[in-house]
């Protein structure tokens, strides 16, 4: 099986909602590190197993909708807290609706709030 993994850094805000979590309930900022993990059993012709180009283009697109904005106020983001586990899942599907290649299998966002915090998301494909 081959992977490919993308790795990008972007600063967005959020707070938490429905609990009593401290500081978490008041606006703050992540530096938050999105890890884009792509799998498939197969090359194309050309020995890819997507042109990394459609993935850096499908990445600029995710990012410029979160860099700097306050994900609570996004529309995808409406009755759910903005969670990492969340945020981890609407980064993956998001980016499954725009990358197409017919041998990728999986497709996998880990996304870090800190050195130490990541949630995951795995889509299996095709």
């Amino acid at each position: 099986m081959y992977t490919l993994t993308v790795l990008r850094d972007f600063i967005a805000q959020h707070y938490l909602i429905g609990g009593d979590w401290g500081p978490e309930n008041q606006p703050h900022s992540h530096h938050y590190r999105l890890e884009l993990r792509l799998e498939g059993a197969e090359l194309d012709e050309h020995g890819y197993l997507v042109d990394i180009v459609e993935v850096n283009r499908a990445l600029d697109a995710l990012l410029a909708r979160y860099r700097d904005r306050m994900l609570n106020d996004l529309p995808e983001f409406a009755g759910l807290n903005p969670s990492l586990e969340h945020f981890a899942r609407i980064c993956a599907q998001r980016l499954a609706e725009a990358l197409s290649a017919p041998n990728l299998r999986a497709l996998e966002v880990r996304l870090w709030e800190d050195e130490t915090a990541w949630a995951g998301y795995r889509l299996a494909l095709a």
